[in-house]
């Protein structure tokens, strides 16, 4: 049962990871490829403030502060990279960002009051599954809403096309801040559950192999889509613990299996599941 239990609290986390990085490069069209380094801000600042920090109050208010300290830790973190570099377009974005995850990395490696690189320990269990997809579903409801708002057309369009956004009087840099910020922020709400169900922190959660899984996980359920995200961090979770549970030469062969999938994937669908649409249920009329 605790198997089981840990992989939805897995795919949970990402269903927020992955929303916090579709805001950055599926609707504002920014290549980041240093999220993780975000994801790690967040769940180290949050474990600090609960081990050391933690007010004499019950566990889920605690809980809620640890979750407020890991959006500010984050965003902060996305605010003094977005600042230097979001004047940069395409490789060279990804470039600087993918620098400043690996400086968290090493910055946490570095620091021996949270483990260094033996990790960090005696974290408290103060969230469970209510947190991690009570959470989820709150992110999932405001990217919804943005994405319907005038402000989260205008990030769109900057997506589309900067030179036509910019002279409809979208503010570039500011809307790009914006995005890169808040991802950022909501990336460090994931890390604050991440660090609270696991209990323990190392440095190697939050390395470069984790950025591109969660922008695989973006790209598979479709670059925009809200919907997406959330299939594609899913998909991206539980489709290679299916593998595992067949058993047999498919559990052995799973790590090849799964990437040849989403390999045909792409070719039969290069724009991912969801493309940039979602999913809607069309309500029944009467009479």
């Amino acid at each position: 049962m605790d198997y089981y239990l840990q992989t939805l609290l897995i795919a949970g986390i990402f269903i927020t990871l992955t929303l916090s990085l579709n805001l950055i490069n599926g609707f504002c069209g920014q290549f980041s490829l240093g999220h993780a380094g975000f994801w790690g801000a967040g769940a180290y600042a949050s474990a600090v403030y609960t081990v050391f920090y933690a007010l004499p109050v019950p566990g889920p208010i605690n809980m809620l502060i640890a979750i407020v300290v890991g959006f500010i830790a984050a965003a902060i973190c996305g605010l003094i990279i977005g600042v230097p570099c979001l004047r940069l377009k395409g490789d060279y974005l990804a470039i600087a960002t993918l620098g400043f995850g690996e400086i968290v990395r090493i910055t946490i490696m570095m620091t021996e009051k949270v483990g260094g690189p033996r990790g960090f320990i005696n974290i408290p269990h103060l969230a469970n599954i209510f947190w991690v997809y009570a959470v989820a579903a709150i992110i999932t409801l405001f990217m919804f809403n943005l994405k319907r708002s005038a402000f989260g057309r205008a990030i769109i369009s900057i997506r589309e096309d900067e030179i036509a956004a910019e002279n409809m009087g979208v503010n570039l840099f500011k809307s790009k801040l914006f995005s890169f910020t808040i991802g950022a922020g909501i990336a460090g709400i994931a890390g604050a559950l991440f660090a609270h169900t696991q209990q323990f922190l190392h440095p190697s959660n939050f390395n470069f192999m984790w950025s591109v899984i969660i922008l695989v996980m973006v790209i598979l359920g479709g670059q925009g889509s809200v919907t997406g995200s959330v299939i594609g961090a899913v998909v991206l979770t539980l489709v290679p613990e299916i593998l595992r549970y067949i058993g047999g030469t498919i559990a052995e062969w799973r790590m090849t299996i799964f990437p040849i999938l989403l390999i045909i994937l792409m070719l039969i669908r290069p724009q991912g599941l969801f493309g940039a649409h979602e999913l809607h249920f069309k309500k029944s009329g009467g009479a």
